[in-house]
């Protein structure tokens, strides 16, 4: 590390400790040193957007970030700022783009990767579910692409599966082998118990995300009988323990009303969830049960029902889809994040499965350079209307035709689906939530996509550009 970067890093530990001894007085001091020390803006709208709800008690930010210091064990909490702001956000951010800068390519924020293909629940509708324990990454492999990702700028890196606690063991020792940087993982939740809660507040940098289908009927029906009393308990053994938690909520057309009612969302709080990630049921796989997929009336209920709370409740929500708004549309391929399943296939996005690469053949720069990479790289966003990101969902045959050009492989474990059987399971969905997108994006942006003045569709898939 240099040694500019050594100053940096002591400079924002100092600040984090100064913050410990009395938060609310000092956050405000704080964001105001931290002005200073960020000469290149690189965190100026996240910096504004905390100024603008410390200074009210009443806000429900405010509450959110005032009890991470009364619900969080303090040497988690500062392990979780440490690697979060100055290793993610401030370093990670800055050799990222240098990278991205002098290759041409996209450099991810984070990684998924998928430590084994097995799962001790059989949930309907995931394509997991069929694979069986068929593939895994071995320690030595997680460990290089670690060493790989952080040489480029990646401090962040999440778990998926199959179920990622199923190598417990490993995932610790990464945690303790790598303790600049943050692990999570998306998990039913259901093998989390006291022993590996301690371990958790050991390494300090675990920080999982419970998958949760809405009430206990919804979320049994889905995964199994008794999976959603494990979950509360999982919930309140983490708790109890002092540790940082959030949820992982897949709206479907079963239960999407469930999940983006209040009483969920409160329940969610109460039980002690500090943030939630919110996905839309991609029919993945031959075996994908196309109707789950919400439809559009659901996909807009959703986006107004999560933006209102994001207004009113102490947790802190992203909705994949109707977020790209947001972040400049489509985040795969790279430009946030990637995915690297459990036979090391470097992965677009973890509900894309084609790729063209390898992790036993090529490096991750060598990936994010290879064909596939390079066509989401170079046709990012897929749509100027960002409440329509998705290569498959929102605009089908975009990813047929980056598949098929760069000449990438179905990764599927046991039945080969083409980029066009996917995206063809898609087409009537696109087209029912298109003029909804259309219509919230108008609403909200006073025209066209591209410049928000005139309105003027050039086509049923994309706005057009104003001169």
């Amino acid at each position: 590390m240099a040694i500019k970067e050594n100053v940096e890093v002591f400079a924002v530990k100092q600040a984090l400790s100064y913050l410990d001894k009395d938060p609310e007085k000092n956050l405000p001091k704080l964001l105001d040193w931290f002005d200073r020390f960020d000469r290149k803006d690189t965190l100026k709208t996240q910096r504004e957007m905390i100024r603008s709800v410390v200074m009210d008690p009443d806000n429900n930010w405010h509450k959110l970030v005032m009890s991470l210091w009364e619900d969080i064990d303090p040497g988690v909490r500062n392990r979780f700022f440490e690697n979060f702001i100055i290793n993610g956000c401030l370093l990670g951010y800055q050799r990222q783009k240098e990278y991205k800068e002098k290759y041409n390519c996209n450099i991810p924020w984070a990684i998924l990767l998928d430590p084994t293909s097995a799962c001790n629940l059989k949930c309907t509708g995931c394509w997991a579910a069929e694979y069986g324990n068929h593939m895994n990454l071995t320690y030595e492999e997680m460990d290089d692409i670690v060493n790989q990702g952080v040489e480029l700028g990646t401090y962040v890196y999440l778990f998926t599966g199959g179920e990622p606690l199923v190598r417990k063991k490993d995932i610790i020792r990464l945690c303790e082998e790598h303790p600049d940087c943050v692990f999570s993982t998306f998990t039913n939740g259901t093998l989390i118990d006291e022993a590996f809660a301690k371990e958790m507040l050991r390494v300090k940098n675990f920080v999982p995300a419970i998958s949760i289908e809405g009430f206990e009927d919804a979320t049994d029906s889905r995964r199994g009988n008794g999976t959603y009393q494990k979950i509360i308990r999982a919930m309140n053994i983490l708790k109890e323990n002092r540790l940082p938690f959030g949820i992982s909520c897949c709206y479907t057309s079963a239960n999407a009303e469930v999940i983006g009612s209040e009483e969920y969302f409160d329940q969610m709080i109460n039980m002690g969830a500090k943030f939630a990630w919110f996905f839309t049921y991609m029919p993945v796989g031959k075996g994908a049960v196309k109707e789950l997929m919400a439809d559009a009336a659901q996909r807009e209920m959703m986006y107004h029902k999560i933006r209102e709370f994001r207004q009113t409740k102490p947790i802190f929500t992203v909705d994949f889809w109707n977020d790209g708004e947001y972040v400049g549309g489509c985040i795969a391929g790279g430009r946030c994040y990637c995915h690297i399943n459990a036979n090391g296939d470097i992965e677009p996005c973890a509900f894309i499965h084609y790729s063209d690469s390898n992790i036993r053949e090529k490096s991750l720069l060598e990936a994010y350079r290879s064909p596939l990479f390079m066509g989401y790289h170079d046709n990012q966003p897929w749509n100027e209307n960002m409440l329509r990101p998705c290569p498959v969902l929102d605009n089908p045959g975009s990813l047929t035709r980056i598949v098929e050009e760069s000449h990438a492989k179905s990764t599927d474990y046991q039945n080969l689906e083409s980029a066009k059987e996917f995206s063809d399971k898609c087409v009537d969905t696109a087209e029912k939530w298109a003029p909804v997108a259309n219509r919230l994006w108008e609403e909200s942006h006073g025209g066209c996509a591209a410049c928000g003045r005139c309105g003027k569709a050039e086509n049923e898939r994309t706005f057009h550009r104003c001169p």
